[in-house]
């Protein structure tokens, strides 16, 4: 059985672990960098209308640190584009829509997959939706007349690629279950393309809409690949660490296994004793760390029992 395959008929626990506040939540993460990049982009708006310059002023000398240009000669002055158009939301409406969006389909991928898996989609999402843009600009004559002043902005298209592959993992989950059984996921996920795609159906914005496609794709070739055993993931939360822990002297290092553990605890199918697990509140806390990191499905039997024995003290206390 394959990684993906576990997620078919995934459901939300009864306690729900998700904390928006919580140390190391990718999802978090995602909301900050976003903000970020908006109330940026927000300040530099404020500054330029107190000194009465003009919004062409506005988009040429700022905005355009921010937009992916389609032109590719411009693109190489601004590589750095690529990544942070993908972060960059204009206007208030388009940053709430597009926040409540990732938040609505973030929300069940980091509770089903941990937090490795989020951020590395949202980022697979936004590459290829910018190589869709800039080929669909150059491709189509009457964009490419036009490519010159072409920009692509916003968070649309690593959103739909978190939607997608969300979508593929789990497309039963419901919402709102008390209303007659809830609503599908993969209901949710059509009404969100729909609107999307339906905002962008004309040939002045074919570039867009290509982009939100290209990331669509990206979240399917995700699972896709990921069905296969090829986790696109690793390499990217690898480099993460490594760029993190070469400036930590204090890194930990890898745990090695005593000869206790080799020789005394190597017993085969042989079970000569079951261990059972002191519950405490320290151990209790780790479990529930490594369901926010990893998701829930990647606890051992032991973890599990040790939940399952706090909630029932809990309830007899």
């Amino acid at each position: 059985m394959g990684e993906s395959d576990r997620y078919g008929e995934y459901r939300l626990p009864k306690k729900n672990i998700f904390n928006l506040g919580q140390d190391g939540n990718a999802l978090v993460a995602l909301f900050t960098i976003n903000a970020i990049c908006f109330l940026l982009l927000l300040t530099l708006q404020v500054v330029y209308f107190y000194f009465q310059s003009d919004s062409i002023l506005y988009n040429t000398q700022a905005v355009q640190f921010f937009e992916l240009p389609a032109q590719l000669t411009k693109l190489s002055e601004r590589p750095w584009t690529v990544l942070i158009y993908m972060f960059t939301n204009i206007g208030v409406l388009n940053m709430l829509s597009n926040m409540l969006w990732l938040w609505t389909f973030g929300y069940v991928l980091q509770d089903l997959t941990g937090n490795n898996k989020i951020i590395p989609i949202y980022i697979y999402g936004g590459l290829l939706g910018a190589v869709f843009f800039i080929a669909t600009s150059y491709a189509l004559p009457n964009l490419k007349l036009f490519v010159d002043d072409s920009f692509l902005v916003g968070s649309n298209a690593a959103t739909m690629a978190i939607a997608i592959a969300v979508t593929i993992l789990t497309p039963n989950f419901r919402f709102f279950r008390n209303l007659g059984g809830g609503i599908p996921l993969w209901i949710v996920t059509a009404v969100y393309v729909a609107i999307d795609l339906l905002g962008l159906a004309n040939l002045s914005t074919a570039a867009f809409a290509s982009s939100h496609i290209g990331g669509g794709i990206a979240g399917f070739l995700f699972v896709y690949f990921l069905r296969r055993g090829m986790d696109g993931s690793v390499w990217m939360n690898n480099l993460y660490d490594w760029f993190i822990n070469l400036f930590n002297p204090n890194k930990k290092q890898a745990s090695v296994h005593s000869i206790k553990e080799k020789v005394f605890y190597s017993v085969g199918n042989k079970s000569p004793y079951k261990k059972v697990s002191t519950v405490t509140q320290q151990r209790v806390d780790e479990i529930l760390d490594k369901i926010n990191q990893q998701g829930y499905h990647f606890l051992t039997d032991e973890e599990k029992d040790i939940l399952k024995r706090a909630a029932e003290a809990d309830d007899l206390s």
